[in-house]
């Protein structure tokens, strides 16, 4: 049911059936895992990059002459851009092919690590510093362009597992990145920088070249304007972007902010924060494929609901311990809430191609029409929603900024977000868990269509 031919920029395959239980087992699985393989490669050195400046912040002392607020700044810089640029790398897996999308998104990861790589020294500009930043997000499109190449290879029995491995791969490109930050910072000081950039250069450039042989193209994914315009209209596309904010945008806020905070509220060292701000996002990143598969057995919502339940629990053990300043709680309180973002940020995707299969089967379709309507809606609305969850580390990093500059302190960023913790879990419970509620997520033709959904 398969075959390759080839076009103009590499191979493709022509056919492509994941739900079909004979070709997934014959040959499919073993395709789909490959590309997977090299897809989470590509999109954890984009997650790094992505990451850059919180740690590059790390190395910014006095003589850089740059007070907290403009750090937090310059990390916002990187998050809104990086938000930004999901939506267009969303659609140019199937403008391009996914194996070819991702050997060009790969190589561009090359110009903000040399651009970085040439400005990191005192005396450099702010406004050229913010400008290296913004380059930096286009590592955080190849998120979106992974996810919805991969959401592509697999069965929906499946995607929980795949999208959270993928994911989670690729958000292991944090705290990697400030872990090789922490090793420079410990032996050559902070006054080399350079060290951390020119490592990167050449896994660009082997990650570029592994998915030029390795990966495939899938030629049924095709430009779909009719899918886009029906996802921005599907009130799900909004709702699960809402609470994507809640899991991925906590997840990649606190990421690029914790070093920061460690530095401007407890008075930590450069060494002293690196060696703690890789230990929330590493777990927050290897946990987040559990989050898939739990998703996968017990329902997405449920899961999702327990962790935006127990978000808020962990966020009044930070709030306690800010108020307190007392490091040791505040640290186990901030590891918990990356832990507990990233099982959410596998529930939510695994969430999103369920909703759209949901609405197809309520429409009457059954088996290939029905994954196939789900596989065209929900690779359509992942860009948007992986653009807005972003742009959730956007408001994080400008809450901080502004609870700093205002206080000295981080108390009241925390305080708002406990309070948006509160509206996810009555967000979440009222739309896809609430009883008794009707399971009709898509109504006929011209009638009015409702949100609820009982079982994602």
């Amino acid at each position: 049911m398969t075959g390759t031919a080839p076009r103009t920029g590499g191979r493709w395959i022509e056919q492509w059936d994941p739900e079909d239980e004979t070709f997934w087992k014959e040959s499919g699985e073993r395709i789909a895992r490959r590309n997977l393989l090299y897809s989470v490669l590509s999109e954890h050195i984009g997650f790094s990059i992505w990451s850059l400046w919180s740690v590059m912040v790390l190395f910014m002392g006095p003589q850089y002459g740059i007070d907290p607020a403009g750090k937090f700044f310059l990390i916002a810089t990187a998050t809104f851009v990086g938000a930004l640029v999901r939506v267009p790398y969303t659609f140019a897996v199937a403008r391009f092919g996914g194996r070819n999308w991702t050997v060009v998104s790969a190589l561009l990861l090359l110009a903000p690590t040399v651009a970085a790589m040439v400005v990191m020294e005192p005396g450099t500009s702010y406004t050229t510093f913010l400008v290296v930043a913004a380059l930096t997000g286009v590592g955080g499109g190849n998120f979106a362009s992974s996810m919805t190449n991969i959401n592509a290879f697999f069965p929906l029995r499946q995607k929980g597992w795949a999208l959270g491995l993928n994911a989670g791969g690729g958000n292991i490109g944090v705290p990697v990145v400030q872990l090789i930050g922490l090793l420079v910072i410990g032996t050559a000081g902070a006054a080399h920088p350079r060290i951390l950039l020119g490592a990167y250069i050449p896994l660009v450039v082997i990650a570029a070249t592994l998915a030029w042989l390795r990966m495939d193209n899938l030629a049924p994914v095709r430009n779909d304007t009719g899918a886009v315009r029906e996802s921005l209209r599907d009130a799900h596309t909004w709702i699960m972007a809402f609470l994507y904010i809640g899991t991925f945008g906590s997840f990649i806020g606190y990421s690029f902010a914790f070093g920061l905070v460690l530095q401007t509220q407890f008075g930590r060292t450069p060494l002293q924060a690196a060696s703690l701000t890789f230990i929330g996002p590493l777990l927050g990143s290897l946990i987040r494929p559990v989050g898939g598969w739990l998703a996968d057995r017990h329902g997405g919502a449920r899961i999702t609901l327990g962790t935006f339940v127990a978000m808020a629990a962990a966020t009044g053990v930070v709030i306690f311990a800010s108020v307190r300043e007392s490091l040791p709680v505040f640290l186990a309180g901030f590891v918990s809430l990356f832990v507990l973002s990233g099982l959410g940020n596998g529930s939510t995707y695994k969430m999103i191609p369920g909703i759209f299969q949901a609405k197809a089967l309520a429409r009457g379709m059954t088996g290939e029409a029905a994954a196939a309507y789900g596989r065209r809606l929900s690779g359509a609305s992942m860009g948007l929603i992986g653009a807005v969850g972003a742009l959730g580390g956007l408001g994080i990093n400008l809450v901080f900024r502004e609870a700093f500059l205002s206080s000295g302190s981080g108390t009241a960023a925390f305080v708002t977000f406990l309070g948006f913790y509160a509206v996810c879990c009555a967000v979440t419970w009222a739309v896809y868990l609430r009883r008794p509620a009707p399971a009709r997520v898509a109504a006929a033709p011209g009638a009015e269509q409702k949100p609820q959904l009982t079982t994602v």
